[in-house]
């Protein structure tokens, strides 16, 4: 006999795929569910529905948006790039509200070991954008980790015969650190110091 009822169950197996939540986290979070009047849990669903639908990346950045081209992309300085790992990267540095230019999402980066390589992420875009001209600097904010710095690395060799200034966040992030996890001044500190490659 299962422990719990089959929906239960259901509920608590989907939770458990997300990253960072265990059997227990699960098991919480659908009992929560569970205990919301049927309001609240047709809210929750619909939240969960809705944004699913709605939310795409941008065309030009790879961010996500509700439209084509996010609003970073549509207003602010194109002449400076900064190029992150993932969407939840542009949100730890637009917290600071200290950088105008826009951004470049890889999703992903280099690591052989898990069989992703240059072609698997979004460089070639960049590329095309940089080639495109107007840029005059590209910011490289990938984690300070050995895959982040391989493709921090691996960019910067194929942006300098393009004529771009590549610079690369300060090291006030901790090495094997994530931008998501990084406090507000180490992180502003290290945007405000960043240095060519």
């Amino acid at each position: 006999m299962d422990i719990f009822v089959e929906p239960i169950g259901r509920l608590i197996n989907e939770f458990s795929k997300l990253p960072g939540v265990g059997k227990k986290t699960a098991q919480r979070y659908a009992y929560k569910i569970i205990n919301m009047s049927a309001a609240e849990a047709e809210g929750f669903a619909n939240a969960v529905t809705e944004a699913k639908r709605k939310v795409r990346y941008c065309s030009i950045c790879g961010n996500f948006t509700e439209n084509d081209v996010c609003d970073v992309c549509l207003k602010r300085d194109r002449s400076v790039i900064c190029v992150v790992k993932e969407p939840k990267d542009v949100i730890a540095l637009e917290k600071l509200h200290e950088y105008k230019g826009v951004y470049h999402v890889l999703h992903g980066v280099i690591n052989p070991m898990e069989g992703v390589g240059p072609n698997d992420i979004r460089i070639k875009e960049l590329l095309a954008r940089v080639g495109e001209g107007g840029v005059q600097e590209v910011i490289m904010a990938t984690n300070p980790d050995v895959e982040g710095e391989a493709t921090a690395m691996y960019i910067a060799r194929l942006l300098k015969p393009l004529g771009v200034n590549v610079t690369r966040l300060a090291h006030g992030i901790p090495v094997g650190g994530e931008l998501e996890y990084t406090d507000d001044v180490t992180l502003s500190r290290a945007l405000s110091e960043r240095k060519s490659i």
